[in-house]
């Protein structure tokens, strides 16, 4: 039964802040008895630079797979060269990894110098491909930065992920699609897209309120108390079932 444990929107920009807290959530990590993956979905970066790549590098580093999603944020020649080791290269950084027991298929919403975001053909296509060829009982978990539905904020349901119609169609018609996870909203947050579980993780670097909630200085990063570091757990079951646990580290 797989364990994947899930962080977001890091926003390494050089300072001690930011890399400070994502330590505490890799460090929580790394305690854990059973985790097969860290699954990050996007914003590694703040602005995207070589320096701060290196400093999510060092962050980050853990015994398990660290599958990684460019968000808004992040620029893929740079990821590409500075956190991950591959060849620079402008095109979408696309990936599938199969973990004992699931397969997660890291998809990159990113539309450089834009903040919304969107799946391209050759991403679904990608997608599509691997699940025709995964047994219907193997689970497959999708990951990306933009979710392709509102969530109830003002300020990222405008940006979040268009022309989804094509991912819940094929979402759709696969029943190895056991989930969606995403971040970029910087909340915790759980609903659903396409009849299945979407998933979103609470952002390492700071966190928003909702519109309907009291601005009175407790919940989000403009308020007087600084929010607290929080990680998503994801555990897959013998039967697909996704069960998440949130944690303040």
């Amino acid at each position: 039964m797989p364990v994947l444990a899930h962080i977001s929107d890091t926003h390494f920009d050089g300072g001690e802040r930011s890399a400070e807290r994502a330590r505490r959530a890799m460090d929580y990590i790394a305690r854990m008895r059973t985790v097969d993956a860290v699954v990050h979905t996007g914003d590694v970066a703040d602005k995207g630079t070589a320096q701060e790549y290196a400093q999510a590098r060092r962050t980050l580093r853990c015994a398990v797979p660290l599958l990684v999603c460019p968000g808004n944020h992040d620029v893929r020649a740079a990821l590409r060269e500075h956190l991950l080791d591959e060849a620079s290269g402008p095109g979408p950084l696309d990936r599938v990894h199969h973990l004992p027991g699931a397969t997660v298929v890291t998809c990159d919403t990113s539309v450089p110098e834009e903040p919304w975001g969107r799946l391209e053909e050759d991403t679904l296509d990608t997608v599509e491909a691997e699940l025709r060829r995964t047994p219907a009982d193997t689970p497959v978990v999708l990951a990306f930065h933009h979710p392709p539905v509102e969530l109830g904020s003002d300020y990222t349901d405008p940006i979040r992920q268009r022309g989804e119609q094509r991912l819940a169609e094929l979402v759709g018609r696969r029943p190895q699609v056991v989930a969606m996870l995403c971040g970029h909203v910087h909340s915790a947050a759980a609903t659903t897209f396409a009849g299945r579980p979407l998933l979103v993780a609470p952002a390492v670097a700071s966190t928003l309120r909702t519109d309907w909630e009291p601005a009175d200085g407790t919940g989000g990063t403009d308020g007087a108390h600084e929010p607290p570091v929080m990680i998503a757990l994801h555990r897959i079951g013998a039967d697909g079932r996704v069960t998440t646990h949130y944690r303040a580290v």
